[in-house]
């Protein structure tokens, strides 16, 4: 194992949960304003997850006040506190860039209902 990669695995955060794309979720990230540092929460659905190790990466959107909003995190960074996982979708793709042309009740994803 040469030196990245232990770098890579010393920086990989433990406690991210297990999502995928299709899946809403609140990311807790960490912003700095004038000094003070305050946690900021993002919600939305999980439109791409891409990378591995350290330099995984996820886009969440939302729509707010009718416009689009997309992000991108750093899953292992350490300015993202933590990830909860609000719904589980159902989508049969990996990447949903098509949710950024719908509008309204089309840019909805089905809820997958927990087996119990």
């Amino acid at each position: 194992m040469n030196v990245i990669d232990v770098l890579n695995q010393e920086q990989k955060k433990e406690s991210v949960p297990d999502f995928r794309s299709g899946d809403s979720v609140k990311v807790y990230s960490k912003v700095v304003e004038g000094g003070k540092e305050r946690t900021q929460m993002f919600e939305g659905v999980v439109t791409v997850r891409k990378g591995g190790g350290a330099q995984e990466a996820i886009t969440v959107r939302r729509v707010a006040h009718g416009v689009g909003v997309e992000k991108t995190f750093l899953l292992h960074s350490p300015r993202v506190e933590r990830v909860e996982v609000s719904k589980r979708g159902i989508v049969r793709r990996s990447r949903l860039y098509y949710l950024s042309t719908k509008i309204g009740k089309a840019a909805r994803i089905k809820e997958k209902k927990a087996v119990r």
